[in-house]
């Protein structure tokens, strides 16, 4: 296929060069100066969109979602898809997907899960909605980019899914976090902790596959002294869309919320912008009953 890829960061970068090294055409445009093997670089959004099978973004905010769109869209030939991958909120998606659709595209809202291990590897998780006919065309790239791809129905469920997802894993990491902590302090032995609840009804991702104390479990960030593979900003940025779904949908979310403000406080007041967002434990550590 011929691919425009737009937003050729962290993650975008590693899945367009997947692309590329598939065979694909792939014509791409960041901001910023990039060289990736395989792709070739435009001097526009709406450059690397013209004449494209496949359009796919991956950007940082609803915002830039929209103004993007607003480039691309009306260069993009009828029939083409135009493929998000971005994480933002599901109005913006619904929004321009509407705008897609007006014009003869077919649209697919695709958030990741995986973080950048995940995109290099291209064992990403896509979470897709909108047109079922853009899904199969799509489902080729999503092949090559990742292991798993859900279509969860229309436009913007693939951000509601998201975002859902991630409100559990912010909530479930932290409480993670809070009982290795306890653990230290009532002397319970970290691995024998591992081994009890890994295997037992407290067993989850969090815990087995992403354990957030180092030396126990699978490799994580906390054995690099929680260099992010996820990065505590990114969790902060997907809890509060999650709030921000939740007040739109008139939904009560306790837990969502607490973990919202307490990577706010994380992230803003104290050490957690750059670090991995399991790096509540080292906080939990130092802190005493409040």
């Amino acid at each position: 296929m011929k691919i425009g890829f737009i937003g050729l960061g962290n993650m975008g970068a590693p899945m367009a060069a997947n692309l590329a090294s598939a065979g694909h055409e792939v014509t791409g445009f960041d901001m910023a100066e990039v060289a990736i093997d395989g792709v070739t670089m435009a001097q526009s959004a709406a450059e690397a969109a013209t004449g494209r099978d496949v359009v796919i973004t991956m950007l940082p905010n609803g915002q830039i979602l929209r103004s993007v769109a607003d480039q691309v869209i009306p260069v993009m030939q009828k029939g083409a898809v135009l493929l998000d991958c971005s994480t933002v909120d599901v109005e913006s998606a619904r929004a321009v997907a509407a705008q897609a659709t007006e014009a003869g595209l077919l649209a697919l809202d695709a958030p990741v899960s995986g973080g950048t291990g995940g995109a290099v590897a291209g064992t990403l998780t896509f979470m897709v909605g909108g047109d079922g006919e853009g899904f199969k065309i799509a489902s080729e790239l999503f092949d090559i980019m990742g292991q798993k791809a859900v279509h969860c129905g229309a436009s913007g469920n693939g951000q509601a899914a998201k975002i859902c997802n991630n409100m559990i894993l912010g909530a479930t990491m932290i409480v993670t976090c809070e009982a290795f902590a306890l653990a230290d302090k009532l002397g319970l032995d970290r691995q024998a902790m591992f081994d009890v609840v890994s295997t037992s009804s407290g067993y989850s991702w969090s815990m087995n596959a992403y354990c957030p104390a180092p030396g126990v479990g699978p490799k994580s960030p906390a054995d690099n002294d929680y260099q992010p593979g996820f990065a505590a900003e990114l969790m902060l940025k997907d809890l509060r869309l999650a709030q921000q779904a939740a007040e739109a949908a008139d939904a009560d979310t306790p837990l969502g919320e607490a973990a919202c403000k307490l990577y706010a406080q994380f992230v803003e007041e104290e050490d957690g912008k750059g670090r991995d967002f399991s790096a509540m434990l080292p906080r939990f550590e130092k802190r005493g009953h409040s």
